[in-house]
Order: C-alpha cells, then sequence, then structure tokens
C-alpha cells in the first residue's frame, strides 16, 4: 500500500497564527486563554475562552470583520464565511503555501478536501431571529450556506475549486479525527493522490456558552491555571476556535514534486463507547479499543510510541476516562504523555486536527510538548509519564487521540518519515 505522508500546514489558533508562532508557544508552555467580554454579564457562570487574535469577526456582517492584511479574500467569498470559514480560508492558504502547492495542484480530480466543524450557532440565530422578526426577505440569500454544518465544505470547496473528493465530518470532538482518518484511507486505497483536511470553529459567544448548562466549562476565573488536564482539581474545559489544515499526499506523489515530507501519517483507529450520549466510558474502553486498532494497523506495539497527545479536555470524567483507557494500552509501557489543551484550550471538533498538527510539528521541530498547569497530579493518571514541561528532543512515534459525543473514539499515528 501507498504510504501516507504531511507535506503542509497552517494555523489560525489560540496561541499563534503561524507555524512559528505556535512552535514558540509550545516550547515556552505560553497559553492563549482571556478573560472574555461577551461573558462578563453576572448571569453567565463562566469567564474565559481562548480567542483567536488578530481577527475581529463579531459583526454579523462579514464586511465588517478585520483580519490581518496578508490575506487577500474576494467580496464574493467573504460574504459567505462564517467567522471560522475565515480562519479556514486564511489557513488553507497557509497550506497550500507551505505544502509548495501550485494552482493546477490544488484544483485538479487527484486533490480532495474533507471538513470538519459544526457550523456556525451564532450566523444561525441571528437569520432565524431576522426571519421571524422581519420576515424572510429580511435573510441573506448566503445565510444557509454561512450557517448550517457543512458551510465550511462548501465554501472552501467553491473558493479553492476542489474537484476531488469533498465532504464534511460531524461528530463532536472527534470531528476532524474522522476527516483525517477517511482522508487516509482515500489515498491509501488509491481514490486520491492529495487530500486537504480541514478542522474549525467559530469558539464565539454562540459556539461555546451552550456547553456552561452541560455543567463541561471552567468556573475558573484565573487564565493562568484554568486548563489543566490531569490534575485532580480541574473542573472543566475553556472553549477556543480558529483553524488548521493539513495536506495529505501519496508519498510517490510528493516525491516526484520534490515537496518536504514534515512527517508520516501512519495509520489510525476507531470505536465506539456505546454507552451514553455526553459522556466518555468510565473505564475508557471505547478509546482502549480504538488506540489497540490504530497500532494493530500499523504493525506496531505500545512500546513503540514515544509520545501520546492526549485528548484530556480538563473535565474530569473525559480526563479520567482516557486515564484508564491509557493504563488498558499502555500498562508495561512508559510513553510521554501530555495534553496540549493545556495551552490552546479545547477546540471542539477543531481539536483532532489542532492537536496532529501539533503533533506533525513536534515531529517535524524536534520537541516533545508538555502539559502545563498541573499542580496536584490526579492520584488515578499514577504509573503514566505525564511530562509537565516541554523537552528540546522530538519523538519519532507520536500517538493522538480524540473522543466526542455518543462516545466516538479516534486515535492517529504519526511518526518521523524514512
Amino acid at each position: 500500500m501507498p504510504k501516507v505522508v504531511i507535506t503542509g500546514a497552517g494555523f489560525i489558533t489560540s496561541i499563534g497564527n503561524t507555524e512559528t508562532a505556535v512552535v514558540s508557544s509550545l516550547r515556552q508552555l505560553r497559553h492563549g486563554i482571556e478573560l472574555y467580554e461577551p461573558f462578563s454579564d453576572t448571569k453567565i457562570p463562566v469567564n474565559l475562552t481562548a480567542p483567536i487574535k488578530g481577527f475581529k469577526t463579531l459583526s454579523t456582517d462579514p464586511e465588517d470583520w478585520t483580519y490581518p492584511s496578508d490575506y487577500k479574500i474576494r467580496r464574493d467569498i467573504l460574504r459567505s464565511l462564517p467567522p471560522h470559514g475565515l480562519y479556514a480560508y486564511c489557513a488553507m492558504q497557509q497550506a497550500v503555501a507551505n505544502a509548495g502547492l501550485k494552482p493546477e495542484e490544488v484544483s485538479n480530480e487527484d486533490t480532495g478536501i474533507y471538513t470538519a466543524s459544526a457550523g456556525s450557532a451564532g450566523n444561525l440565530y441571528y437569520n432565524l431571529e431576522r426571519m421571524h422578526k422581519l420576515g424572510i426577505q429580511k435573510c441573506s440569500p448566503l445565510g444557509i450556506t454561512a450557517s448550517i454544518a457543512g458551510t465550511l465544505n462548501f465554501n472552501l470547496v467553491s473558493a479553492y475549486k476542489i474537484l476531488g473528493s469533498s465532504t464534511g465530518f460531524v461528530s463532536a470532538c472527534a470531528s476532524s479525527g474522522h476527516a483525517l482518518g477517511c482522508a487516509f484511507d482515500e489515498i491509501i486505497l488509491g481514490r486520491q493522490k492529495r487530500m486537504f483536511v480541514v478542522g474549525a470553529e467559530d469558539g464565539d459567544f454562540a459556539s461555546i456558552l451552550p456547553f456552561a448548562g452541560m455543567r463541561a466549562l471552567t468556573s475558573s476565573g484565573n487564565p493562568d491555571t484554568a486548563s489543566r488536564p490531569f490534575d485532580k482539581d480541574r473542573d472543566g474545559f475553556v472553549g477556543t476556535g480558529g483553524a488548521v489544515v493539513l495536506v495529505l499526499e501519496n508519498e510517490e506523489t510528493a516525491l516526484a514534486r520534490g515537496a518536504k515530507i514534515r512527517a508520516e501519517f501512519t495509520s489510525w483507529g476507531q470505536a465506539s463507547d456505546g454507552y451514553n450520549v455526553a459522556i466518555s466510558h468510565p473505564n475508557g474502553d471505547g478509546l482502549a479499543r480504538a488506540m489497540a486498532n490504530a497500532l494493530k494497523h500499523a504493525r506496531l506495539s505500545a512500546k513503540d510510541i514515544d509520545y501520546i497527545n492526549a485528548h484530556a479536555p480538563s473535565t474530569p470524567i473525559g480526563d479520567r476516562s482516557e486515564i484508564k483507557a491509557l493504563k488498558q494500552i499502555f500498562c508495561n509501557a512508559h510513553p510521554k504523555i501530555s495534553s496540549t489543551k493545556a495551552l490552546t484550550g479545547h477546540g471542539l471538533s477543531l481539536a483532532s486536527i489542532l492537536e496532529a498538527g501539533i503533533c506533525v510539528l513536534a515531529i517535524d521541530k524536534g520537541f516533545t510538548p508538555g502539559s502545563a498547569h498541573i499542580q496536584n497530579l490526579d492520584p488515578e493518571a499514577q504509573g503514566l509519564n505525564i511530562i509537565r514541561q516541554t523537552e528540546a528532543t522530538g519523538p519519532e512515534t507520536i500517538l493522538t487521540n480524540s473522543s466526542g459525543f455518543g462516545g466516538a473514539n479516534v486515535s492517529l499515528l504519526f511518526r518521523k518519515h524514512g
């Protein structure tokens, strides 16, 4: 079977809007979490998000948005974008340049795109409210394509003239993991030579605050310690938005055009809990099977894994479930483990590809990101090699986990090329 390699990446994140900035934040354990002014009402029980810097997308009119002058976006494209569509459009420009792709290599029958997002809750609410209050003719003709769950796919396929496979994935916090895995399969099966995979979220009031109703968000008002995966006093996650794009290629195709290979995407695994609509299996059984499947398909053992980027969102139940899953698979191995959500916040359907991108950077740039803000390690995590500082040496083989509503679990496996 052909090998799948990563040749390009683009980042619009709470810890940096370029690859260089993201690496710097990871090395220095510099988080992107802040007090969020729209949550300042005393009736709102949460205070924090991890916002995107350099972009202002609060207006309901995209033409009022501001974004870095490096990006040039035609008006007709901009008018159909939700906030996370803007982030994704910019991350796509980065990824195309980073991979050294020519226009004809982006738009051809052998190049496809898979995306992941929850849609734009803010846009949907705004348009429905206008419809009810002012009438249907007062709604934007592009209100649907800028709102519903497929908005990322609609807009990017059109804007970048994608001719190959395309679809959107919606499995909550496992969404972009599924998008990556299925894109991997497209290349392995010979259906496509190249795939863009995109994950993005608005990360604003409407997309984050509903999680407070689930008691899933931290009540902490301290940005420096609020997101603390694996700490015994963790009390919920900090939400974030942004976009990450990875370019996957058949190894032969990448080498033929002289591309720099950042990492090899070796395999993936998935499994379901079959347990609860919102919370993970208490013993982490589904995630354990997903990790076992990824290892099996790569023909690797637990001892071959150098580093695990955990899903661990800093919720009491979620972290504990993953701890138990990790102990099931890695009971006789001691890979380094961290959760970079302590720095980035939890990106929901963006999370999996954000962390996959971090894993690619760790392999390519030679460092292992630490798990920040742990003051008192959860006693249940004793025995796991959870590193608290970023290390200056990089892993060769990485597993990264994601878990979503309904017990959807995805594990992705990357390693140094060659």
